[in-house]
């Protein structure tokens, strides 16, 4: 991709663990992205820290800054919101007006604590759909990544397993499938936002296999070349 033509990634609730391991993918990969977090001190941190690491590691570059959400969201072309089911829509509110015409990533799971590894779906269908309707049809809400391990982002390895990617507009969910590709995964195209269900459901499913097997399991898609 031309470097000129690299979107700026604004990753709202950025600083959990995968927040920040996307942000570490995509700023190794030559992007530029926004940190954002209810509180710009932390983001800031979490920026200062990724900025540390890639010295250390001599990337060729790193554009990384740490900003409160809002701001974060108004100045990202793409806006990827990271942040727990409890804090979704309330999140997704505070940013609705910087996000006009624009593909917002919500990564959201549906998980209701302290039983995780039980399927708890919204009673609106899934949080890809509540993203969908919060935000109204001027965004172009993608519901992605909830399938990846955190853990495997932290790596500089491949990262073996596929992501449903589903959102109601195809030059959307194919600009996130792209985005994907730069950092090591291969993406899918999984139908409309009302399939998020399915992704978001499996969550719970790979949480019980992670604690049975003592891995960070993943889902492959067969039959694609």
């Amino acid at each position: 991709m031309d470097e000129n033509a690299r979107p700026t990634i604004a990753i709202v609730g950025g600083t959990g663990d995968l927040g920040s391991g996307l942000a570490r993918r995509w700023v190794k990969a030559g992007y530029r992205v926004l940190i954002g977090s209810r509180s710009e001190e932390s983001a800031r941190a979490a920026a200062a820290a990724l900025e540390e690491q890639a010295h250390d590691a001599d990337w060729p570059r790193c554009e990384v800054e740490g900003l409160a959400n809002v701001n974060a969201a108004a100045r990202g072309d793409v806006v990827v919101v990271t942040v727990p089911f409890g804090s979704q829509r309330e999140t997704l509110l505070s940013i609705a007006s910087e996000v006009k015409g624009k593909t917002v990533v919500d990564v959201t799971v549906p998980l209701v604590p302290p039983k995780v590894a039980r399927v708890q779906m919204p009673d609106e269908g899934s949080a890809g759909q509540i993203a969908q309707s919060v935000l109204g049809e001027e965004v172009h809400v993608v519901s992605a990544f909830q399938n990846v391990a955190a853990a495997h982002l932290q790596t500089d390895d491949p990262i073996a397993c596929d992501v449903l990617v589903c959102g109601n507009k195809k030059d959307a969910r194919q600009q996130v499938i792209d985005l994907m590709d730069v950092i090591g995964m291969r993406g899918v195209h999984a139908g409309l936002i009302n399939n998020a269900a399915a992704a978001e459901a499996l969550t719970s499913v790979l949480i019980n296999l992670n604690r049975q097997y003592k891995t960070h399991t993943g889902i492959r898609i067969t039959g694609i070349d």
